[in-house]
């Protein structure tokens, strides 16, 4: 594991601690564990049936999107994440809940071989692959774990938003669009993206920004056709301090900013099927 997995590693074991006994109730802790979903109305609306089909939740976090799927009628749901804190919570969860439900402690990048199975859908959302260094063998990855003919969706930020800082009530632009791999963004936040007020003690972490194009070529490489690349003007987090609530946890830019694709989706099928 190279030095900057190790500390995105201690940062999310940190998160995983404040988000799993989470103060703001940006999780949806309660709803999930009286059998409802805490999917956001953008995702819950593109992902398509779920019913009866095998779903691995990759970077799962503390499960409860996994649960989800779950309680939304999947067959069968698999979560994998790299940080144990954050597969301990899960599966606390999912027993609270009572929801049948398997989750693997591992790198995503191992996720085939931890795994040792294939899938009708590999479901990835909100905060997953900024984390990753290499966006290539991400792909690889999602191929490799789905059957033919099973699908992606995947749901980011997106990398324009990523780009730019909100300053003196406009949006500058602040960071290169690609990111290369030895030179990953750096940063030390005080306190998670809920709102927590409580304090990180693990604050630094490494992030790279993945071009669109990157990410679809990364897809076509590794086997996969695109369905649809969709771009919204909302993400689900406070990306910046002036941003607007346009429903529940659901965030925008106000009247006076330049609108900017602020998140974007992307539906894929592995040939062959």
């Amino acid at each position: 594991m190279s030095e900057f997995a190790k500390a995105n590693l201690r940062n999310w074991d940190n998160r995983a601690e404040l988000h799993s006994s989470d103060k703001t109730g940006s999780y949806r802790i309660a709803r999930v564990l009286a059998g409802g979903s805490s999917l956001h109305p953008l995702e819950a609306s593109e992902i398509g049936e779920v019913t009866g089909k095998d779903i691995v939740h990759l970077q799962c976090h503390i499960g409860l999107d996994t649960l989800s799927l779950k309680h939304l009628g999947a067959g069968s749901v698999t979560g994998l994440d790299f940080s144990p804190k954050a597969i301990a919570a899960a599966r606390a969860f999912a027993e609270q809940a009572g929801t049948a439900a398997r989750f693997v402690e591992a790198s995503v990048y191992d996720a085939p071989q931890a795994l040792g199975e294939t899938y009708d859908m590999v479901f990835v959302t909100w905060g997953a692959i900024n984390w990753l260094d290499d966006i290539f063998r991400w792909a690889a990855v999602v191929s490799a774990l789905l059957r033919p003919g099973g699908r992606l969706y995947l749901l980011e930020g997106h990398p324009q938003l990523n780009q730019v800082e909100a300053r003196n009530g406009s949006l500058e632009l602040a960071y290169h669009w690609r990111t290369p791999m030895a030179e990953p963004l750096t940063w030390d936040d005080a306190q998670t993206y809920t709102g927590d007020d409580r304090p990180l003690t693990h604050t630094r972490c490494y992030e790279w920004i993945h071009p669109l194009s990157d990410i679809i070529n990364a897809l076509i490489r590794a086997g996969l056709s695109i369905d649809h690349l969709n771009e919204h003007e909302i993400v689900v987090w406070r990306a910046f301090a002036d941003v607007v609530e346009l429903g529940e946890d659901q965030f925008g830019l106000p009247d006076g900013y330049p609108k900017i694709p602020m998140s974007f989706s992307i539906g894929a099928t592995k040939r062959g099927g």
